[in-house]
C-alpha cells in the first residue's frame, strides 16, 4: 500500500570528489546570483555544471544571500560541501549571457574542468560593454525619456535629467560614506521631487510633474521585481519573501523622499495641486512611441546588458506601450493593460531569448519600464500631503498592483513558451522542475 518511490541505489564510493568541481559551481552560482538571475535559473545552471563534472548525488541550495553544494559520495565516505555568501548584488546582464554560455558549453562536454575555471576568471574580471560614465548617464537619460513620455518637451526632459544625475551621483557619494542604500534612494528621489517642486515655485506647475515622473522612473526597482514574482510562482519561497521585502523597501524609500519633499514644499506654500499632474495617454503619438523604446534602451544600458540585446529592448519597449494603450482605449482598468501588455511581451521575449539560447531577464526586464508607475507614485504623495489621505493611498496602492502586474505578467509569459517547448530546460527535463509537482497541501 506504500506508494512512495523507491530508495535509489546507492553508489560505489569514488576515490574522492574533486573540490576544484564543487568550487566552480559554488562560484559560478555565486555570480550569476548576483549579476541578477532569478533563484530558479541559478538553481538549474548549478546542477547542470555538478552533473557535466561528475560530482555524486548532489544537493544545491540557493537562497537570496548564501549558496550551499554538497556531493554524497555514498557508503559511509564522508561528503564534501562547500558554501558561500552573497554580499554584493550588482546588475551585470552581459555576465550572466557569459555565464550561461559556458554552463551549456560545459553540459555538453565542451570545457574541461581547468577550462571552465580560466573562463569564469575571465568572466569575473572582464569589463561591462559600456564605459563607466555611459553607465551613470543612462539613469539620467532614462528619466529624460520618460519625462517625455508622460508629455514634457525638451526642456522639461533636460531638467529631469539633471536631477536624476544629481541624486544618482549623490547617492553614489552617500554609498562611499558607508551609508544605507535605503537612505541612498530617499536622497536620490527627493532631489528629484525637489526640482519639480521649484519648477512650480517659479510658476510652470504644470511640467514639475512630469520632472518628477521621469526622475521616479529611472528609480523604480524592475530587475528586484520580476525576480521576486519569478521566484515566487517557481516555488522558491524565501528567496521570493527576501526579494519582496527588498522591492518594498526600495519603493518605501522612493516614497519617504518624495513624501518628505512635498510635504515641505505644501508647508511653505508652494502651489502643488493634483490637476497639475499628467494623465494617461489615451491615443498613440509618435514621440511618445520613440520615447518608450528609448526608456528600455537605456534601462538595458544602465543593466548593462549586451549590445545585441539593444535591438529587441526598444522594440520590447515600444510594443509593451503601443499595446497598453490599445487595450486602456477598450475601457480596461490600468492594472489589467498592465498585465495584458506585459504577457504578451514576455512571451516574445522569452520566446526570443529561448531561440537565442541567452537568459531571458536582458529582454523582460528593460521592456516594462515604459509602465513603471512613476507618476501614481508621485500622485499618491501630491494627494497625502494636500488633504485627501484615502485617495493618496487609493493611488499608492494601484501603483503598487501595477507593479505587480506587470511582473506576473511577463513571467505568465515565460510560462506559456515553456508550455510549448519541445524539450525541458538543464540537464533534469520537465518534470523534475520543482515548480511544476504536485505538492498539494490538502
Amino acid at each position: 500500500m506504500d506508494g512512495s518511490p523507491p530508495e535509489p541505489p546507492e553508489e560505489e564510493p569514488s576515490e574522492i570528489v574533486d573540490p576544484r568541481a564543487v568550487d566552480l559551481v559554488l562560484r559560478v552560482g555565486e555570480l550569476l546570483l548576483a549579476s541578477g538571475e532569478t533563484t530558479e535559473r541559478v538553481n538549474e545552471a548549478m546542477l547542470s555544471l555538478a552533473v557535466a563534472y561528475e560530482l555524486p548525488r548532489c544537493e544545491v541550495q540557493v537562497t537570496l544571500t548564501s549558496l550551499l553544494v554538497s556531493a554524497h559520495p555514498g557508503k559511509g565516505a564522508p561528503p564534501m560541501t562547500g558554501t558561500r555568501a552573497i554580499r554584493r548584488r550588482t546588475p551585470a546582464y552581459w555576465r550572466l549571457t557569459a555565464l550561461h554560455q559556458l554552463v551549456q558549453d560545459a553540459s555538453i562536454g565542451m570545457l574541461e574542468l581547468d577550462e571552465a575555471h580560466k573562463r569564469l576568471r575571465d568572466i569575473k574580471t572582464g569589463r561591462a560593454p559600456y564605459p563607466a560614465w555611459l553607465l551613470a548617464v543612462s539613469l539620467g537619460l532614462i528619466a529624460a525619456s520618460g519625462s517625455v513620455l508622460s508629455g514634457g518637451g525638451p526642456l522639461v526632459a533636460t531638467t529631469a535629467f539633471i536631477a536624476t544625475l544629481l541624486g544618482d551621483r549623490t547617492a553614489a557619494a552617500l554609498a562611499r560614506r558607508g551609508i544605507a542604500e535605503f537612505f541612498q534612494l530617499t536622497v536620490a528621489a527627493a532631489i528629484g521631487a525637489g526640482a519639480a517642486a521649484l519648477v512650480v515655485a517659479i510658476g510652470d506647475p504644470g511640467h514639475a510633474s512630469t520632472i518628477v515622473t521621469g526622475a521616479i522612473l529611472a528609480l523604480l526597482p524592475g530587475r528586484p521585481l520580476v525576480a521576486s514574482i519569478q521566484d515566487g510562482i517557481t516555488g522558491d519561497l524565501v528567496s521570493a519573501g527576501a526579494r519582496v521585502l527588498e522591492v518594498f523597501f526600495m519603493i518605501a524609500a522612493i516614497v519617504a523622499g518624495l513624501g518628505a519633499v512635498v510635504y515641505f514644499a505644501v508647508s511653505m506654500g508652494v502651489p502643488i495641486d493634483v490637476k497639475h499632474l499628467p494623465t494617461p495617454a489615451a491615443e498613440l503619438r509618435p514621440v511618445a512611441v520613440i520615447a518608450a523604446a528609448a526608456i528600455s534602451v537605456t534601462f538595458a544600458v544602465s543593466l548593462a546588458a549586451p549590445k545585441d540585446v539593444l535591438v529587441a529592448a526598444a522594440l520590447g519597449g515600444a510594443l509593451i506601450w503601443v499595446l497598453y494603450v490599445l487595450v486602456r482605449g477598450w475601457n480596461v482598468p490600468p492594472v489589467l493593460a498592465a498585465a495584458v501588455a506585459a504577457t504578451i511581451v514576455g512571451t516574445a521575449a522569452n520566446w526570443l531569448a529561448r531561440r537565442h539560447q541567452q537568459p531571458v531577464m536582458p529582454y523582460v526586464v528593460p521592456a516594462i519600464g515604459p509602465l513603471l508607475p512613476g507618476t501614481a507614485l508621485y500622485r499618491g504623495m501630491v494627494e497625502l500631503n494636500t488633504g485627501s489621505p484615502n485617495t493618496g493611498v487609493l493611488s499608492l496602492i494601484g501603483a503598487v498592483s501595477v507593479a505587480l502586474a506587470l511582473g506576473a505578467g511577463v513571467n505568465l509569459g515565460g510560462e506559456l513558451v515553456r508550455a510549448f517547448q519541445r524539450v525541458g530546460l538543464g540537464a533534469s527535463g520537465r518534470w523534475a522542475r520543482p515548480a511544476a509537482r504536485r505538492t498539494r497541501g490538502f
